[in-house]
């Protein structure tokens, strides 16, 4: 095959706007894999939250790989070895979650199966907590008991507010973290080196593979550097206008399986 690893974004991409895989894009990807590709799953989402989705694809069975957190995780579904992974410095949890109070907006980040917060009745931390099926832990103080490395913490509120508070942070942090958002309401907070483009490269590396051999799908900003970086970027029909405007080419919707669309395409041409 042309393109030998498929890379899937999750929310907007690889599951529709119930946050499920359609049958199609299912039945799709096993074929394909049966072929010989390799299916990698790229999120900003906690490992946590992608491991459902790689065990219905069968990826501990087929031999997939897992980029959480942007690909600050990066993880072998067969054997579940962490083959990188890269955390914030231990006082920034404190820092970011000063700087959020003082704009007036909510922050998270994870510990195991728990989402960990002072705001858990938030309209976007229980989002957050809905779509990686984790339950909400609130703690009195967000600096004092983040005393763990962690790899990503994210900030959270009304997306046109977050415009500001993005560009606020990147002045405070951005020499020292990647900061970017993946909705227009989640500002994600991980460490310098760590986007979905290098994680990838990284993993291609690992495999002993190339950029051209990998075709990427996605639909948000997070997904950009991606699907300029792959030998075939992919947007979806539903995607933001800046990853349509870097990508190769335009799927349907993440309603409409435009994952599937192209991945049939694939296994025509072989």
């Amino acid at each position: 095959m042309k393109y030998s690893t498929v890379v899937l974004d999750l929310d907007g991409t690889l599951t529709n706007s119930e946050k499920r895989v359609t049958d199609r894009t299912r039945q799709a990807l096993f074929r394909y894999m049966e072929a010989g590709g390799t299916v990698v799953l790229a999120s900003g989402r906690p490992t946590y939250g992608v491991w459902p989705i790689a065990k219905e694809l069968q990826l501990d069975v087929y031999g997939g790989y897992i980029l959480s957190f942007n690909g600050g995780n990066m993880i072998d579904c067969k054997t579940q070895n962490i083959i990188y992974q890269k955390k914030l410095r231990e006082k920034l949890p404190a820092i970011l979650a000063r700087f959020a109070k003082e704009q007036g907006v909510a922050i998270l980040t994870y510990e195991g199966e728990q989402i960990i917060t002072e705001t858990p009745a938030d309209v976007y931390v229980q989002k957050e907590a809905f779509v990686n099926r984790m339950s909400v832990k609130q703690v009195e103080d967000f600096g004092t008991y983040v005393d763990f490395p962690v790899t990503k913490c994210l900030i959270v509120g009304d997306g046109d507010h977050m415009v500001t508070v993005e560009q606020r942070l990147k002045e405070l942090l951005g020499a020292e973290c990647c900061i970017f958002r993946s909705e227009p309401y989640f500002l994600e907070v991980v460490p310098k080196g760590i986007d979905k483009a290098q994680s990838l490269d990284r993993l291609n590396t690992y495999l002993g593979k190339r950029a051209d051999d990998t075709a990427a799908f996605g639909d948000g900003f997070n997904d950009c550097s991606m699907i300029a970086y792959a030998g075939l970027g992919v947007a979806m029909g539903n995607a933001q206008d800046a990853v349509k405007d870097v990508a190769d080419e335009i799927t349907g919707t993440n309603d409409a399986d435009g994952v599937a669309v192209v991945v049939e395409r694939f296994l025509q041409e072989i």
